[in-house]
């Protein structure tokens, strides 16, 4: 498994804003990609920027192609990209998977 992780930032008070945008366009686009295994979009407020980390896990980097295109380390970016991120990053970094757990509860 690999984990493609990608970082943006945006003024703090539009993170709320990009929040609800995350949820409703890019991570329907990653779900609308066939092999994706999961997703983890991450949250935190430093000074006045907020910042956001994307963890996604594909079996392949085929798979991977897929959503990003043949440069697959190249960041993806959307139009509404440009009324909410203070930079655009122009790669992501890639990890093996080695070891992956959640505890869930048994109810």
């Amino acid at each position: 498994m690999i984990a493609r992780i990608w970082h943006g930032k945006t003024k703090k008070s539009k993170s709320e804003e990009y929040k609800r945008f995350v949820l409703d366009v890019a991570v329907k686009d990653y779900k609308s990609i066939e092999g994706l295994i999961g997703l983890e979009f991450l949250h935190r407020i430093e000074n006045e920027e907020a910042h956001f980390t994307l963890i996604t896990f594909w079996p392949s980097v085929e798979t991977i192609k897929k959503f990003a295109g043949e440069d697959f380390e190249k960041a993806k970016y959307y139009p509404e990209d440009d009324e909410f991120l203070l930079e655009f990053e122009e790669h992501v970094k890639h990890y093996d998977v080695f070891y992956k757990h959640f505890n869930f509860p048994n109810k």
